[in-house]
């Protein structure tokens, strides 16, 4: 394949209008991620109607779930950071060569990481406080869920090199797809229907389970043969080598970033779960309702790293200090106005996702403290994919560490201490204000130091 073919699957983003260039990109990103995030809540409700046990066992699974997914997360920064340089610096069959490497390296690296987590499945959510009448709830799910994990890895990758290319549009409909197609599945084997018996909450596992293996034959087709924008083949062992090391010098320190994440949740979640099934069933329902409320920050934090990626590669350090400080004032006028509507729709959205009067009641208490520092939380995650995407993939872990281990977790734990679980919400909001401090600070000075060495 010629240059001039190769780059018909791909977009500059060293040129143009900034804001337009942003906006064009995130828009198709915001519009799949409502619908696979919503169609994630259907999941949640349908599990819901089994019963508080089985939403308190899902509720468990997110910090050992989004450990493997983080997996997927950091190659996908990895190849986003890597690919996105080389787009950048008009290096294109190199660029082919890494993104077959990375989904590659996914594709064994997940394997093995949801192996071991199946063997050590009573260990694990024993160490999480999971009651022993949960126990047999989160077997039946995450049995089937580690299986399937192995298949999300290569769409969460493919659709990273997708938008290293600058095509944000795609991925989002891959990832609406996915999503619509769970949601569809999940009333067939939760419940049942004529031949398809009920399988309950191993049933959302099953759907989760064809409904990836489906994105990843087609997304497979989609770089190989259509886009050709990987090697349609197996990677020798030295080509393998070539291609990973970079992209796993920026992934893995990505990866260990985002499974700190999920670290501190099983964390938050273990403190949570001192104050009964009832308040985890509501941690677990606030969870995925930051992901909707969070929804632009997720998308803004996938398309401004091909951006920054792009530039950085062209030696445009102008072009990503104005990106971000654009981004950066957008998203938190954005966010406030999130929180201004879940407040004044608190009750009525806790009506809906509980059955207990109780449950609904610490919903709602989230809904109203929690969501105030969702745009400060956006600018260090929007921080840390820059940094990351600026090849600087230390100082991104550096950042999540301060974040998780600094001031999430210990402000969160004094406030539960000294205000209960009201306390530990509004620990939160205050770790989230001082952390947006520090990211804003260290990207700063980051990018005075890159443009003064180039």
């Amino acid at each position: 394949m010629n240059s001039q073919t190769a780059q018909k699957s791909t977009s500059n983003l060293t040129q143009g209008n900034i804001a337009t260039t942003l906006r064009r990109m995130t828009i198709p990103m915001i519009l799949g991620m409502v619908m696979m995030m919503s169609f994630g809540l259907i999941d949640t409700f349908f599990v819901s109607l089994l019963g508080t046990d089985q939403l308190a066992a899902i509720s468990f699974t997110f910090p050992v779930t989004f450990t493997v997914i983080s997996l997927n997360i950091g190659l996908g920064i990895g190849t986003s950071a890597v690919i996105g340089k080389l787009q950048g610096k008009g290096e294109i069959t190199q660029a082919r060569l890494f993104g077959s490497g990375s989904l590659t390296l996914a594709f064994i690296l997940v394997s093995v990481l949801a192996a071991v987590g199946y063997v050590l499945m009573t260990p694990i959510f024993t160490l999480l406080n999971a009651s022993d009448n949960l126990m047999p709830y989160i077997h039946d799910y995450m049995g089937i869920w580690y299986f399937s994990s192995v298949f999300l890895s290569l769409p969460m990758v493919g659709n990273s090199i997708l938008r290293a290319c600058g095509d944000t549009r795609t991925p989002s409909i891959i990832m609406a797809a996915g999503g619509g197609l769970n949601a569809l599945l999940d009333p067939l084997f939760i419940f049942g229907l004529g031949p398809v018996p009920a399988m309950g909450i191993q049933g959302a596992a099953l759907a989760t389970l064809i409904a990836w293996l489906i994105g990843a034959s087609y997304i497979l087709y989609l770089l190989a043969i259509k886009r050709k924008l990987i090697l349609p083949r197996l990677l020798s062992l030295p080509e393998l080598k070539e291609s990973g090391r970079e992209v796993l010098r920026i992934g893995l320190p990505a990866a260990g970033a985002n499974m700190l994440t999920p670290i501190a949740g099983g964390i938050m979640t273990a403190v949570v779960a001192n104050y009964g099934a009832e308040a985890v069933a509501a941690w677990g329902v606030g969870n995925r309702l930051e992901s909707i409320a969070s929804i632009v920050i997720l998308a803004m934090s996938m398309t401004l790293p091909p951006f920054i990626s792009q530039n950085f590669g062209a030696d445009k350090p102008k072009r990503v200090e104005d990106a971000y400080a654009l981004t950066m004032k957008f998203i938190l006028i954005w966010q406030l106005l999130v929180y201004l509507i879940m407040l004044l729709l608190s009750s009525f959205i806790a009506d809906v996702f509980a059955k207990e009067q109780q449950v609904a009641s610490l919903i709602q208490l989230f809904l109203m403290i929690v969501p105030l520092g969702y745009g400060l939380q956006g600018v260090v995650i929007l921080t840390n994919s820059s940094l990351n995407a600026m090849h600087n993939p230390m100082l991104a872990l550096l950042l999540s560490i301060i974040r998780l281990f600094v001031f999430f977790v210990p402000v969160s734990v004094i406030g539960s201490v000294l205000f209960d679980l009201k306390g530990l919400f509004w620990g939160n909001v205050v770790a989230n204000i001082a952390t947006a401090g520090v990211s804003y600070f260290i990207f700063k000075r980051t990018l005075t130091k890159t443009a003064y060495d180039a």
